[in-house]
């Protein structure tokens, strides 16, 4: 487990260093197929990302856009699993206004110094970078309204734990909306594993049913995960969402 963590880190450090959308999930390593267009700012409409530090949407790696998963809302506390570079960070910021805010956790000491200089350069005041795992969020009980994330679920070698990490920072009633890759259900892990490496964000992919069974483990209520476009042969990015029951939910 700490083996594979330390490859991700080593990683995507290297990613935030050369501030580049030519990273792990972009392609270098170890997918088996071209996924050209199906990682990286270019899954980001122009309009949306227009006014962001350039550094900081080169260095999106993801496989979504789980802001429009969430649909974010005026007031709303969001965060951003494995924040990276802080595009969505960024972009959450400026949905939830400024009486919203928005935070990011990463791993990556590069990736937090690139993500608070993105931030500077944004301008932003309603953003905080922590550092830590997404399997021990540095959060309190309750404390943030939406969590989102950007293909970085599948690259945690511990995804029970993050998904109870998730629903304990939710307040109550709170929701979730994740980018992520995911494969079918008749694909096999050592299936998975052909068609890419985990730092390349599909050797690590849960099926659909395992997301669905481990949301629901956790704790959450009317989990969906819908396929949006194909990343390698069986294995797709996805949205994935779920709620937090209110409280006094039976």
């Amino acid at each position: 487990m700490d083996d594979v963590r330390e490859q991700v880190r080593q990683r995507y450090a290297l990613a935030a260093v050369q501030t580049s959308n030519e990273g792990c999930c972009g392609g270098s390593c170890g997918a088996t197929t071209e996924v050209d267009e199906t990682f990286g700012a270019a899954l980001y409409d122009a309009t949306e990302v227009a006014g962001l530090p350039v550094e900081a949407v080169a260095a999106s790696l993801g496989c979504g856009n789980p802001l429009t998963v969430a649909e974010l809302s005026a007031g709303e506390r969001v965060l951003d699993l494995g924040s990276g570079g802080g595009i969505d960070v960024l972009l959450s910021a400026r949905r939830v206004g400024p009486t919203g805010f928005a935070y990011g956790v990463d791993m990556t000491d590069e990736m937090l110094e690139l993500a608070r200089a993105n931030a500077d350069r944004a301008g932003a005041t309603n953003v905080e970078f922590r550092k830590g795992t997404i399997e021990e969020l540095p959060f309190a009980d309750g404390s943030v309204d939406v969590v989102i994330s950007n293909c970085v679920v599948n690259l945690s070698p511990d995804k029970p734990a993050v998904l109870a990490e998730v629903f304990r920072v939710l307040a109550d009633g709170g929701r979730v909306g994740i980018s992520d890759v995911v494969a079918e259900d008749h694909l096999t892990p050592e299936e998975r594993a052909e068609r890419g490496s985990y730092v390349g964000c599909i050797a690590g992919a849960l099926s659909r049913s395992e997301y669905l069974t481990g949301l629901a483990a956790a704790g959450f209520l009317d989990a969906e995960v819908t396929f949006t476009h194909q990343v390698a042969d069986g294995m797709h990015g996805a949205v994935v969402r779920a709620c937090k029951p209110t409280a006094g939910h039976p």
